[in-house]
């Protein structure tokens, strides 16, 4: 998901650059939205991982 955000932001750059204001703002918050909610992903993922604990392997 941050390879998302990552490529958006991307295109904004190369938009803002090639003088597309609008596409470029767009772009920016496409990749914000996407940025924030892999944080958001990761965190849930790390308590919920902290909370199981580790289950005890198989012999």
């Amino acid at each position: 998901m941050l390879g998302w955000a990552l490529t958006f932001l991307i295109v904004a750059l190369i938009a803002a650059f090639l003088g597309f204001g609008g596409i470029a703002a767009f772009a920016v918050d496409i990749a914000k939205v996407v940025f924030f909610v892999a944080i958001i992903l990761f965190v849930i993922s790390a308590i919920v991982g902290l909370v199981r604990g580790r289950s005890p392997s198989a012999p």
